[in-house]
C-alpha cells in the first residue's frame, strides 16, 4: 500500500470513517505486514503530539493575553536594561518554558520547534495557504517572469546582478524599516530562494541579501546590496510595539500583481491560525504575492505584516505582530554586532492626513520581493 494512502487510511480508521468490512481489511494489513504496522503505529503517535502540542500554544496563547493585560492595566512593567546590567524579570524570562512543557515531547520528535510550528499549521489547517506568487504557473505569469528577467539585465543593475539573468520564479511583498536598505518580509517568502531582488514602485530592481531569519515568528530581514540604492533619511511611518485592538481598521499595500495594490480591512481577532498569540486574524482582501505587505493602521503605524490567509473562507487572513519585528533585531544584533546601527521608525509622519495621502507618501516604501 502506497505510503501516503496508508496514512489516510491510518487517520480514517482513529476517526472512525471506514466501514465494518474496510476496519477488518485493514486489521489484517496491519497484522501481515509488520513494517506498515510500525508506520501506522508512529503516525499514530505523531497525532497524538501534535494534539498536546496544540494544546500548549491554547495554554501559550492564554498566558500571552493575561501578560498583556497586566502590562496594559498598569500591574506589571516591562524592565529596562540600564548598563551593562542584565535585569530579566522572572515571569518574562520562565513564561515561555512554561507554555511549551506540555508539547515537548513533540518538539523533540521532531527536532526543532521551528519545523513543529511550521508543520503544525499545514498539518492541523490545511486551508492555512500563505501567499506567494509563483510566477512560473501561468502564461500571464510567465510574461510578468520575462518582464522581470529583462529589467534586470537592464542598466539599473549593477554589473554582477546583470551577469546572473537570474529566472525569477516567485514573488511577494516586503517593506523598508530602516532608509540604509533594511526591509521585513516573511521568512517563506525567501525560503526557496537563493538570489533575491527587490523592485520599487518606480520600476527599479535592486539585488538584495537575506541577513536575518525566523521561521518561528515567519519574519526574515534584507539588506538591499545594490550601490545603485541611495539611502532614505526619514521613513513617514512607525513600527508598532503594542498590540492592535479588536475592530481596528487598517490598509494593505502589496504585490499580488507586477503593480502595487490596495487593500483594507479591520482586525478580526488578536490571535491567529490556532489561537496563534504572535499573530492577527484580519478581514481584508489578500492573494499570492502578499506575504510581506504592511498592515498600516489609521494612524500611519505599521502593526503587522501579512503572512498567509484562510482559503476556505472569504476574507480571512492572518498577520504577524509587528512587535515581532523588535523581538528579531534584538535577536540579529545580540547575534552580529555590526548590525547595531539598524534604527526602526518610532515615530509617525502619516498621522492627521486623509487615506489617499498617507498611501502616496507610503508606496514608495513597499517593494516587491522576488527571487528564485
Amino acid at each position: 500500500m502506497d505510503e501516503i494512502l496508508l496514512l489516510d487510511a491510518t487517520e480514517r480508521y482513529l476517526k472512525g470513517e471506514m466501514p465494518q468490512h474496510e476496519i477488518s481489511m485493514f486489521e489484517e494489513f496491519r497484522k501481515s505486514n509488520p513494517e506498515a504496522d510500525q508506520l501506522v503505529v508512529e503516525h499514530i503517535y505523531f497525532l497524538q503530539q501534535m494534539n498536546k502540542y496544540g494544546e500548549a500554544k491554547k495554554f501559550k496563547h492564554s498566558l500571552g493575553e493575561i501578560e498583556t493585560k497586566l502590562l496594559e492595566e498598569g500591574f506589571i512593567a516591562a524592565p529596562k536594561l540600564t548598563g551593562k546590567a542584565r535585569v530579566v524579570q522572572l515571569w518574562s524570562r520562565y513564561k515561555r518554558s512554561i507554555a511549551v512543557a506540555a508539547g515537548i515531547a513533540g518538539i523533540v520528535s521532531l527536532g526543532s520547534t521551528g519545523v513543529v510550528v511550521n508543520y503544525a499549521k499545514k498539518y492541523s489547517a490545511e486551508n492555512y495557504q500563505v501567499l506567494v506568487g509563483r510566477l512560473h504557473e501561468t502564461t500571464s505569469q510567465l510574461n510578468e517572469t520575462t518582464r522581470a528577467v529583462n529589467k534586470l539585465k537592464s542598466d539599473k543593475f549593477n554589473s554582477s546582478s546583470a551577469k546572473n539573468e537570474p529566472k525569477v520564479d516567485y514573488r511577494a511583498t516586503g517593506f523598508l524599516i530602516d532608509g540604509k536598505g533594511y526591509l521585513v518580509t516573511n521568512a517563506h517568502v525567501i525560503s526557496q530562494m537563493k538570489n533575491i531582488y527587490v523592485e520599487n514602485n518606480k520600476g527599479d530592481f535592486f539585488s538584495a541579501v537575506a541577513v536575518y531569519r525566523d521561521n518561528n515568528s515567519d519574519l526574515a530581514i534584507l539588506k538591499i546590496a545594490d550601490s545603485s540604492f541611495k539611502t532614505i533619511s526619514n521613513l513617514p511611518y512607525s513600527i508598532n510595539k503594542s498590540n492592535a485592538d479588536l475592530g481596528d481598521q487598517f490598509f494593505t499595500l502589496g504585490y499580488p500583481r507586477d503593480i502595487i495594490v490596495y487593500g483594507e480591512g479591520y482586525v478580526s481577532a488578536k490571535s491567529g491560525n490556532d489561537g496563534d498569540s504572535t499573530a492577527y486574524q484580519l478581514t481584508v482582501s489578500a492573494n499570492p504575492g502578499n506575504s510581506g505587505g504592511p498592515v498600516i493602521n489609521r494612524n500611519g503605524e505599521i502593526i503587522g505584516i501579512i503572512t498567509a490567509k484562510d482559503s476556505k473562507a472569504d476574507g480571512v487572513v492572518y498577520a504577524a505582530k509587528s512587535k515581532n519585528i523588535y523581538s528579531l533585531l534584538e535577536k540579529l544584533k545580540r547575534d552580529d554586532s555590526k548590525y547595531q546601527n539598524i534604527k526602526v521608525p518610532t515615530n509617525t509622519a502619516l498621522r492627521g492626513f486623509d487615506r489617499k495621502q498617507q498611501i502616496k507618501k507610503m508606496e514608495e516604501f513597499v517593494f516587491m520581493v522576488v527571487g528564485n
